[in-house]
């Protein structure tokens, strides 16, 4: 039921290059018949350009700018949600990103606001001077991180202000006010984490956990990088199965591949 997905971000700094590596984690533009969008997290316009000349060239027909990253090492450096804080940065980034793109073909991933959930509201006409392809809005500040509640409310006024379509992000699943009544022009939906979690929860968890161990072998190198993707991975099944839950203690102590396999098995 998915209509696309979402690549991990790509800093797009000074100097940068348009080469194979730089898609390195980027699938390619239709992977398994589902359409994938790369993202980019920059503040640097130039940069961001060379990154959305390369997308396109590659067959890429969307591209997303990450402006909603909460972390504090990434707010530092005036990337992510840190651009809320910069609107004349802002500016500059969503008319290179629709010019270079095209109108409709640019979308934007970010929160509420960093400190306070008025932040994005008060932006919301630098927003609704470009054809962005969605506005994606996690219901909750860069400061609360994952945590606490989502704020329906402001969402729900950053949506029926907006003249974009939009895209709802945060606890989607288990958020009850999702069940209610939204504005016309939220479109869809954005799952992270919650999807992760609900895999946990499928009857045939364990094998699809080999699966994803056999396949991660053949894109990593050595038992440490495949470990310590497939623990994160039960760090999140932990928390939504009594299964994985039970197990989690002995997954954090496994020290090897085949470990691992034992206890899940």
């Amino acid at each position: 039921g998915f209509s696309a997905a979402f690549a991990p971000f790509v800093p797009a700094n000074p100097g940068i290059r348009a080469s194979e590596r730089l898609f390195a984690e980027t699938p390619s533009p239709s992977e398994n018949g589902l359409a994938v969008v790369p993202q980019v997290i920059t503040r640097h316009p130039d940069a961001m350009r060379v990154f959305l000349c390369a997308c396109r060239d590659r067959g890429f027909v969307r591209a997303d700018l990450n402006a909603g990253c909460p972390f504090p090492m990434i707010r530092r450096r005036g990337r992510g949600s840190a651009l809320l804080a910069n609107p004349a940065l802002l500016d500059e980034l969503l008319a290179t990103g629709c010019e270079v793109m095209g109108p409709g073909n640019f979308s934007v991933k970010t929160r509420l606001g960093v400190e306070c959930p008025d932040e994005l509201l008060a932006l919301m006409p630098v927003f609704n001077r470009y054809p962005l392809a969605a506005l994606t809005v996690h219901a909750r500040t860069a400061k609360q991180m994952y945590s606490g509640g989502c704020d329906m409310a402001r969402f729900m006024e950053v949506a029926e202000s907006s003249a974009n379509p939009v895209a709802y992000n945060g606890d989607a699943g288990t958020n009850s006010c999702m069940s209610g009544s939204l504005p016309g022009n939220v479109a869809a939906v954005m799952v992270g984490r919650q999807f992760v979690r609900e895999l946990g929860r499928r009857p045939d968890s364990p094998e699809l956990l080999v699966r994803y161990i056999e396949a991660s072998r053949r894109e990593l190198c050595g038992d440490r990088p495949v470990l310590g993707r497939m623990k994160e991975l039960l760090s999140y099944w932990a928390e939504s199965s009594q299964r994985w839950h039970r197990l989690w203690p002995m997954v954090k102590i496994c020290r090897t591949v085949e470990e691992l396999r034992g206890v899940a098995s």
